[in-house]
């Protein structure tokens, strides 16, 4: 029987986040062994025991836990992940994984994990679509990342355009399909 995949999902803070529950979910129900990791902002959009529960794991957020003092080590999260997927992953937080800014337990953990990175942008359509964003996106897919590029559609803003995070069941049909070809 092959070893249970582990998933480690990053979640920055966007309106997309409370798509993240469903693909937790469907990561849990086909036997993966998930972990999540929360920017600061992302606990604005939802919350870190919806994402415990759905884990069945305790949430990262900060590099030590205010109450006992454990750290949190982004090397040993790094390592442990099969795979680290963000979703949804912000204009900020692709800003940060390109330039190499490590500003929190996400960015850190990016920066030292060894293994494969999927990345779903979300954000309104005139900040994709802006230069800089492009270029980032450029950079991460330079670096080997994976991009899960954005859908068309109504975006949080009220406009409708490209920005919108792809739905929590092909980011889950991608990621199997990834595994199914590294048997």
């Amino acid at each position: 029987m092959p070893a249970v995949r582990k998933i480690l999902v990053g979640v920055s803070g966007g309106i997309a986040a409370y798509k993240t529950a469903s693909l937790i979910r469907l990561f849990v129900k086909a036997g993966y062994e998930v972990k999540v990791i929360m920017t600061p902002c992302a606990k604005d959009f939802i919350t870190p025991l919806t994402l415990a529960t759905l884990s069945k794991n305790p949430v990262f957020s900060g590099s030590f836990n205010p109450e006992s003092g454990e750290w949190n080590s982004h090397i040993d999260l790094g390592l442990w992940a099969d795979l680290f997927i963000i979703a949804p992953a912000t204009a900020n937080t692709i800003a940060k994984m390109a330039n190499g800014i490590a500003d929190n337990l996400l960015l850190t953990t990016y920066l030292s994990s060894r293994c494969p990175v999927f990345i779903a942008p979300s954000m309104d359509s005139d900040m994709f679509k802006h230069p800089s964003v492009t270029r980032n996106i450029e950079t991460l897919k330079s670096y080997g990342n994976i991009i899960l590029d954005p859908e068309t559609g109504e975006l949080a803003s009220g406009l409708s355009g490209k920005g919108r995070m792809v739905e929590p069941e092909e980011i889950f049909r991608e990621i199997e399909k990834f595994f199914s070809t590294r048997v």
